[in-house]
């Protein structure tokens, strides 16, 4: 996409009259391009661009799969359907200025929304824990409307709502044979999961046949970390890198969350989780976090350091649930 191209679509989304007077690429994005527009008024917004050349991750087999509710996040029809599910929840998403799927200003997928210039709950945590109660209270009451939301059926947001099915037989199924599929990969990559990946197995197969069936599904981000949570001016949380929004287990949120918020998830817990599902889902989501840093260091992505750290961090804790 050429700046004359953005130009054009940040005059359509924000108004005449105005010029685009910079582009800042917004560092962190892995599967779609995310720029701050500022124009000459100083008016901004965010883009955001699914295009091939902004996704990092190397292409595998069943990326374009929908009905896979693991399967890559991307393109302006899971964003608009996860927006839209969101917003009638009550939840605080960022406001859609422009989405152009039709070529009008680009050949790729792109959506303008409203730019929040605060900073994340990840910051605001590291900078005052106090200060970031209230955000987390209403991150709270955020979860719950997610929670309390009942779907027919698991899948992508955008399939299952579109009245299509998803594949496979149930969630925690469909987490066992994506765990498997990580714990090969990561296998492939690490020799000390490679030395460890009988125990692993034997213990993600003994975790799953302890799982109860459930029939009944709530709304689930999937990658809830406190970076894909902003504050806005009134101290509310935005969620964001929202294409990936299901229908799924709850159990699948808490487990990440308490991955990435450690101690400071405490205000996010809730009662009447099941356990079983937990642990399954707490070494599935360890190998996941392994495996997928580990893929995605096979390309260009810029941020090796944090990336490889993520991978070992996560190694580690994989192999102390079957070293205790």
């Amino acid at each position: 996409m050429t700046r004359e191209q953005l130009a054009g679509a940040a005059r359509a989304a924000l108004g005449g009259g105005r010029r685009l007077a910079a582009v800042e690429r917004i560092a962190g994005g892995s599967k779609k391009g995310v720029y701050r527009l500022v124009m000459d008024d100083a008016t901004t917004a965010i883009a955001y661009l699914w295009d091939d050349a902004e996704n990092y991750w190397p292409a595998a087999e069943g990326d374009d799969d929908l009905t896979d509710p693991f399967s890559p996040g991307l393109g302006l029809d899971l964003f608009e359907a996860a927006h839209a599910r969101l917003d009638a929840l009550g939840i605080r998403v960022a406001a859609i200025r422009l989405v152009d799927r039709n070529g009008a200003h680009c050949p790729a997928d792109l959506a303008i929304v409203e730019n929040l210039p605060g900073e994340s709950l990840e910051e605001l945590l590291a900078r005052d824990r106090r200060a970031a109660a209230p955000v987390m209270a209403r991150l709270a009451e955020s979860l719950e409307a997610m929670r309390g939301y009942r779907a027919p059926a698991y899948g992508k947001v955008a399939v299952v709502d579109g009245g299509g099915t998803s594949r496979g037989a149930s969630c925690e199924g469909l987490v066992l044979a994506r765990a498997l599929r990580d714990l090969a990969e990561a296998a492939s990559r690490d020799r000390r999961i490679a030395d460890a990946r009988e125990r692993l197995e034997e213990r993600l197969l003994d975790l799953a046949a302890a799982v109860r069936p459930r029939t009944e599904y709530a709304v689930v981000h999937g990658e809830l970390g406190p970076d894909h949570v902003l504050v806005d001016a009134d101290g509310n949380p935005v969620a964001i890198d929202i294409e990936g929004l299901m229908y799924f287990d709850v159990e699948w949120e808490h487990v990440f969350l308490r991955i990435r918020l450690h101690d400071a998830y405490r205000p996010l817990g809730v009662d009447g989780l099941d356990e079983d599902r937990l642990a399954l889902y707490m070494l599935a989501q360890r190998l996941s976090l392994t495996a997928g840093p580990l893929r995605l260091l096979d390309g260009d992505f810029p941020d090796r350091a944090s990336m490889a750290g993520i991978a070992e961090y996560n190694l580690k804790k994989a192999l102390e649930l079957v070293h205790a």
